[in-house]
């Protein structure tokens, strides 16, 4: 018993104000995990945990300007994973080995490695799509586009 609570309180300070992290990151697309993560917040709601995801599939909008936020420049694009399903992915323009923005079009075939986070049904995305890492994100992503592989 004695060994329980100082885990439980470590567990406890370790959770409160950040969100979890699930970081094993698949080796290879898997959009069907990806689907099934995502039906599972839209039944739960929102949670503060972040998954890390790989998925796979085709362009079907981008946003034309990247758009300045406190965290540096990002761009917006969106991903159609299979059953009509699209996602947004947000690229950070200041940490990505990438030419200028857009660097994807609609039509590309995509391969993207990043955190998913959900807020709401209206509010989520991957996003973490880039090298770097942070304090509650220690998983490197990337964007591969057509074979070329931006982080």
């Amino acid at each position: 018993m004695r060994k329980f609570i100082p885990l439980c309180g470590l567990l406890c300070i370790l959770t409160s104000g950040t969100a979890i992290a699930q970081t094993d990151i698949p080796a290879s697309c898997d959009n069907r995990k990806f689907l099934a993560d995502q039906r599972n917040f839209e039944q739960t709601g929102p949670t503060r945990v972040d998954l890390a995801e790989h998925i796979c599939g085709t362009v079907s909008g981008v946003t034309a300007r990247a758009r300045h936020t406190r965290s540096g420049v990002h761009s917006f694009f969106y991903v159609t994973v299979g059953q009509n399903q699209t996602i947004r992915i947000v690229s950070d323009l200041d940490r990505m080995n990438a030419p200028e923005w857009p660097w994807v079009r609609k039509g590309d075939q995509v391969d993207i490695a990043g955190r998913y986070y959900y807020d709401s049904e209206r509010s989520q995305g991957i996003d973490w799509t880039h090298h770097g890492t942070g304090r509650h994100w220690h998983v490197p992503g990337y964007v591969t586009v057509n074979g070329t592989r931006y982080q």
